[in-house]
């Protein structure tokens, strides 16, 4: 046969659109030549015929026999195959043409998706410019999701600010500006465009809450009905997924083995700061405890704890979701323990992949962690009231005391420091909020504007992250017409420090409607005490759960204008005020809230109660923690467990 007059032939019929016909021809011409562009043209047949896994396969032949010519090729075979779902062979293809070609949009899309799908959110950095510049509507859809988690990187806020220039009607994308905006505390751009989403919720379109991610619809919506609906777009979990995986057969040892998952297993990160003596305590002889760690290794350099005492540490950050799941399953998991929830670097879809008999969220996420395979959720009374059940699919473990661990063995405790050394008057009532900037609303600040105008003796102390929050908020202060001299500014400071500057101030205002968490108790561990108003989510609760569990539950205003009038009242009462930081020096170690052994104990009973349901094959239910017997006497010196006194001397 002329391969030269049947290739011909073959092209010709192609192009008559006798697919069939073209494809006999190439099959007995591949017995005389397997050339890239007769298997080129075999794909573009099946292709035609609707064969599109056969010409994928077809494509990346040519693409192979054609070199660096061939690079076409093996796009098509990718985007074929990713089509097709058949994402190990268009990864493999796409991650060849990524380094030749890196602003490839397609093969950017095809390699983001399949990373998002196996949870490596930890690959998705280099793709997420590429999509957001693209004219493709679904690859912009796709760089939101990927643009929503950290509002610190400064390229992420340049691509956020140009997409919305671009694209200002979609909601998705308003609702990104409006988190880098709340980062810097930029009251312009929230005020000018939050009122569009509360038109929205008041109309009753709440849709767009699907693309909200869940994290920072807490930052302005206290809303409990709602925050439940913000999902990022995840389809959510079924009951028969759930069903499954509490009827899988497991094996129940002695101890109970709990695995906790996150990425925060360093000393100087926060959650390690409430966490470390809690696992330092638990019982050994009844628990087994496992660290699933993703924590990156940057942190880990940083980290100078002994990590062994924390428990079996597994690193899995080089695992996708489902193998993280199956080694939980290998390791005969009782109780799976998310501390991340829907926050930045979590890992938190593991919870659907079986990766345990029982699975809970705690600690690090204050709310429903929706679309999520989760049994429980781990709070106290104040943050999960009865009235918040209907809005959780999880069940509550409700602790005695308060859901928050602390550790008062490696947090330093304060030492001396002066207000001369810190810039702070000497003889006036200093207001304080150490706060994350985002928590900083225009509606707290217009609060402690009206509270510096009723105590004109007074200034408020405010931490910000960054040039533009400062100037920000510098700017709202002297709109609402208080002197520049009334606010005085800081920044973040060592920790050690941070703790020893806390004592410096009479007052802490807390924010709403996301409450100082960390932030409140190490206020609370330096004697200072905080003002908070009653909250109506887990996350405007939180400072009214920290200061029940110290012994000051006065300082929880009804609303508002109750807090208001209470700081401004505390200003004109400097006497009741060092009457609270009496009390709070005294609490700390009679009061739950800094009892580490007490909590532990709580917790393992907790545990053992999930368990026991479990293990008689019941479906979980709401448990509430009966309390151990508080301690009636401040620790002497002589109790005091000898590293805690050694800290604290």
């Amino acid at each position: 046969m002329n391969s030269k007059v049947s290739f011909a032939t073959a092209s010709k019929d192609y192009q008559g659109g006798r697919f069939l016909q073209s494809l006999e021809t190439l099959n007995v011409l591949l017995s005389e030549q397997k050339d890239a562009k007769t298997y080129a043209l075999i794909a573009k047949n099946l292709l035609q015929l609707g064969m599109k896994e056969d010409a994928a396969k077809a494509f990346a032949l040519a693409g192979n026999l054609e070199g660096k010519a061939g690079i076409e090729h093996v796009r098509r075979a990718a985007m074929l195959h990713f089509e097709c779902g058949n994402e190990d062979e268009a990864l493999l293809l796409a991650l060849r043409l990524m380094t030749k070609t890196p602003q490839d949009r397609d093969i950017a899309f095809i390699l983001t998706s399949i990373y998002l799908k196996r949870g490596r959110m930890d690959l998705l950095s280099p793709f997420r410019k590429v999509l957001a510049e693209s004219d493709n509507p679904e690859h912009v859809k796709l760089s939101l999701f990927l643009l929503s988690n950290d509002p610190h990187d400064r390229s992420n806020d340049e691509l956020i600010r140009a997409l919305f220039s671009r694209f200002p009607q979609i909601v998705a994308l308003r609702l990104l500006y409006l988190i880098i905006s709340r980062e810097t505390c930029d009251f312009e751009a929230t005020d000018k465009y939050q009122p569009m989403i509360d038109t929205l919720v008041a109309q009753g379109n709440l849709a767009f809450f699907r693309h909200e991610s869940a994290f920072y619809n807490l930052q302005w919506c206290e809303d409990e009905a709602l925050n439940k609906l913000a999902v990022a777009g995840k389809p959510p979990i079924t009951e028969e997924q759930t069903k499954a995986r509490h009827a899988r057969a497991h094996n129940w040892s002695k101890k109970l083995r709990v695995g906790y998952l996150s990425s925060d297993y360093w000393d100087g990160h926060a959650t390690m700061k409430l966490l470390q003596r809690v696992l330092e305590q638990h019982d050994r002889e009844r628990f087994e405890i496992t660290l699933y760690c993703h924590t990156p290794a940057d942190q880990l350099a940083r980290n100078t704890a002994d990590r062994s005492r924390w428990g079996r540490v597994v690193e899995v950050g080089g695992m996708s979701n489902s193998e993280i799941g199956a080694l939980m399953r290998r390791d005969g998991i009782d109780i799976f323990v998310d501390l991340k929830g829907p926050t930045s670097d979590s890992r938190y879809e593991v919870l659907n992949h079986d990766a345990a008999p029982i699975q809970v969220s705690w600690l690090g996420y204050p709310g429903s962690t929706v679309c999520m395979d989760v049994d429980y959720v781990i709070g106290d009374r104040y943050v999960l009231p009865e009235i918040a059940k209907q809005h959780y699919h999880e069940k509550f473990v409700r602790l005695p005391d308060t859901y928050q661990p602390n550790d008062p063995v490696h947090r330093p405790a304060p030492s001396p420091v002066t207000r001369t050394q810190l810039g702070l008057p000497e003889d006036k009532f200093v207001f304080a909020s150490f706060n994350a900037n985002r928590k900083v609303t225009s509606t707290v600040v217009d609060a402690w504007c009206n509270i510096l105008k009723r105590a004109p003796d007074s200034v408020l102390w405010l931490m910000v992250t960054s040039e533009k929050s400062k100037a920000h908020l510098s700017l709202r202060f002297r709109q609402r017409g208080i002197a520049a001299a009334r606010v005085i500014f800081c920044e973040r400071a060592k920790y050690a420090d941070h703790i020893s500057r806390l004592a410096a101030a009479d007052l802490a205002l807390d924010t709403w409607p996301y409450n100082g968490h960390t932030t409140s108790s190490e206020e609370l561990w330096a004697a200072l005490p905080v003002l908070t108003k009653k909250g109506t989510n887990f996350a405007s609760r939180v400072s009214e759960s920290l200061l029940n569990a110290v012994g000051l539950p006065e300082l929880v205003a009804a609303d508002t204008a109750g807090y208001e009038d209470m700081a401004v009242a505390l200003a004109n009462d400097r006497e009741t005020v060092r009457g609270y930081r009496t009390r709070l020096e005294a609490n700390r170690f009679m009061y739950p809230l800094f009892d580490a052994d007490r909590f532990t104990a709580h917790l393992e009973d907790a545990y053992e109660m999930m368990a026991e349901r479990a293990k008689a094959g019941l479906a979980p239910d709401h448990i509430d923690v009966p309390a151990r017997a508080p301690r009636t006497e401040l620790m002497s010196v002589e109790d005091t467990p000898r590293e805690r006194f050694d800290v604290l001397r």
